[in-house]
Formats: structure tokens, C-alpha cells, sequence
């Protein structure tokens, strides 16, 4: 009986041991999942480059709007400085009766062209004498030499040179206002200036 248990003992340790050589073993791992594809940009990236090659033809576009704007905006400056010259310029001057005194506000207009004479060198003028109707022909062509003879002495005095300054005498043939009347005769009684020569020239008149 013991002979019997210890050789059944046997066969049983010797077949859990073959039992264990023969196991399966553990199985394998899963491998790892293959990387995801890189996402696929170029249809983000041609809208970014057509965005900012928009947005830099739409800079360049105001840019070119403000400079002509900032050009235009000169040349209307200048024109409209030109303007105001040519009627500061033009601007008449005016005498008592019989007179060839230069009154007050004359002097006050004679004063407004010498800056603009002495900027624009090139500028020439005429200074025309007028009267009123009242007198002979003789009497109002001599008095209308005297008033822009005056005119042009004054300016000569302030630096203007002489050869910028034409003087001649319409007398009453160009008057400024025909009727009967102070008022009137008033406007007659005037040197005009016009620009002969330079910027502007042919503007200015005042008969």
C-alpha cells in the first residue's frame, strides 16, 4: 500500500510537471497603433497667402488714394493762395476829390501787395489813375498820372523796384460806376492794378 501511494504520489508530481513544460505561453502584446497622417493645411494655408495678399493691395490702394487726396489738396492750396494774391494785387485804391493824396485805407491797401511784390519777384504790375466824370479830358487824364504816379512812389519807397511798376492814366474813360451821383463818382475816383507779367499775369485788373 505505500509502495502503491508513493508511485501514484510520482506520477502525479511528474505529470503536473510535464503539464507545466507544455503551458502555452502569455500571448504577445497588441503591436502599437499606427501615427495618425499629418492633417492637411494647404487648402488653410493658399486661403491665408490670397488674405494677405489682398490685404496688402487693398494698403497700397489707400495709400496711393491718400496721396493723390494729400496732392490734390495742395494744388488746390495753391491755387486758392494764388487767388487771394491776385485780389490782394488787384485790389484798387481810392481818392478824395480832386486829390492825388494817398487817404488812410489806401496806404492800408498799398501795405497788403508789398509782401506778395517782394515774394514774387517776377510779378509786374500796371497802375491805371482814374476820375470821375466831372472836369475836361485834359484836366482828369493829367490828375489820373498823378494818383497812380502816387500809387507807384509809395511802393517804389516800401523796396519795389521801379521797373515792376507801369503807370498810366485812363481818366474818366473807364469808369467804374455811371451814375450822377458821390457814391458813384466815389468808385470813379481810383487806381486799378493789374499783373502784367509773372504769376498770374493779366488778373488783377480793376477799371
Amino acid at each position: 500500500m505505500t509502495r502503491i501511494s508513493l508511485r501514484s504520489t510520482a506520477l502525479i508530481a511528474g505529470a503536473l510537471a510535464l503539464a507545466a513544460c507544455h503551458k502555452a505561453p502569455p500571448p504577445a502584446p497588441p503591436p502599437a497603433p499606427a501615427p495618425a497622417p499629418a492633417p492637411d493645411n494647404s487648402a488653410a494655408e493658399a486661403r491665408a497667402r490670397a488674405a494677405a495678399r489682398a490685404d496688402s493691395i487693398a494698403r497700397a490702394d489707400a495709400a496711393r488714394r491718400d496721396a493723390a487726396a494729400r496732392e490734390d489738396a495742395a494744388r488746390r492750396a495753391r491755387e486758392a493762395a494764388a487767388a487771394a494774391a491776385r485780389a490782394t494785387i488787384g485790389t484798387a485804391i481810392y481818392f478824395d476829390l480832386d486829390k492825388d493824396a494817398l487817404r488812410d485805407d489806401a496806404r492800408q491797401a498799398l501795405d497788403a501787395k508789398i509782401p506778395l511784390l517782394k515774394e514774387q519777384a517776377a510779378l509786374h504790375i500796371r497802375i491805371d489813375g482814374n476820375a470821375d466824370d466831372r472836369g475836361s479830358d485834359e484836366y482828369n487824364l493829367a490828375l489820373g498820372q498823378r494818383r497812380s504816379a502816387t500809387a507807384k512812389r509809395y511802393l517804389e519807397a516800401q523796396g519795389i523796384e521801379a521797373s515792376r511798376i507801369e503807370v498810366v492814366s485812363f481818366g474818366k474813360e473807364h469808369p467804374a460806376c455811371k451814375d450822377e451821383s458821390e457814391p458813384c463818382w466815389q468808385q470813379n475816383r481810383r487806381d486799378g492794378f493789374t499783373i502784367t507779367s509773372g504769376a498770374g499775369a493779366g488778373g488783377g485788373s480793376n477799371h
